[in-house]
């Protein structure tokens, strides 16, 4: 399916998109580099990031935000580029780095790790970041990925693309606390599950790298549709646009030739359903930024 519209970047590896309310925002993680997309003016801004920026969360009432850099977590101001000190969370050994993030429906700051060699023998984790600071969560992982939370925020979905899979977790609102993992689906189309949004009817969207497509679950993990795209590494999706109707989707030009014809753009979709506005976290009450 074409696009109503695209953003010609050519990304390395655009990934992390998200809508704040009046713009875009979205990072090309190995090329160092965040965009800004202001949308009544359609001014596109590119700001050099200190460190590869793998994810990030927007932050109530700040224009800061908290962001999972290739070697840890910082607060980033994009008006100057400038971050904070880095917090580097237990386990994030050499060969791994930091990799997708989410905001969670109570304000917490979610984020993975990936393992960078896919013969190495290390194990990726999953943190949040909180009122009651930096929390371990789950390992042996491969690539972290697909994170995204149900409308009620009772339930939290991740992806470990190198596996192929897509599980779910019972979340406890209140603590932060997982539940038990279960199964959820598997990647379609032998592609790699990435990055992920609900929209407003509980379904999740999910770029499949490597296949050419974006994938609506339904909360019970039906297949509800597969939008095909014009790219063949769909890398993250979401929805924005004043009304929210409107799917973004970024991918990656990584490891492609010249011949891959819009490889590392912005997509956009009209799908006839509307997201969910993005949740902020509030980071001057969490011990670890106060």
């Amino acid at each position: 399916m074409q696009p109503q519209d695209r953003v010609r970047v050519a990304n390395t590896l655009g990934e992390c998109v998200l809508w704040d309310g009046r713009a875009l925002w979205w990072t090309d993680i190995d090329s160092r580099v965040l965009y800004h997309l202001e949308w009544s003016s359609g001014r596109l801004r590119q700001i050099p990031t200190p460190a590869r920026l793998a994810s990030f969360g927007l932050i109530a009432g700040q224009r800061e935000f908290v962001a999972a850099f290739d070697d840890g977590f910082a607060l980033f101001d994009p008006e100057t580029g400038l971050r904070g000190p880095l917090l580097v969370p237990e386990g994030l050994s050499p060969g791994l780095r930091m990799n997708d993030g989410r905001v969670d429906r109570q304000g917490r700051f979610w984020s993975g790790s990936m393992v960078m060699d896919p013969n190495g023998k290390s194990v990726a984790m999953l943190y949040s970041m909180g009122e009651a600071g930096l929390r371990r969560h789950a390992d042996g992982i491969a690539i972290s990925n697909g994170l995204a939370f149900s409308p009620e925020g009772d339930r939290m979905y991740f992806a470990d693309s190198r596996r192929g899979m897509i599980w779910q977790y019972a979340v406890d609102a209140e603590s932060g606390t997982l539940g038990k993992r279960s199964f959820f689906a598997e990647a379609q189309h032998g592609g790699e599950p990435d990055g992920a949004c609900v929209d407003e009817d509980g379904c999740l969207w999910i770029a499949v790298w490597g296949a050419s497509a974006v994938i609506r679950y339904t909360p019970e993990g039906r297949v509800d549709r597969v939008l095909e795209v014009p790219v063949r590494q769909p890398t993250c999706v979401t929805f924005g646009g004043p009304d929210l109707d409107l799917l973004f989707v970024t991918s990656a030009s990584l490891g492609l030739g010249p011949c891959e014809t819009g490889a590392g753009d912005v997509l956009v979709y009209n799908v006839g359903v509307k997201g969910l506005a993005e949740s902020r976290c509030n980071a001057e009450a969490w011990p670890n930024f106060a």
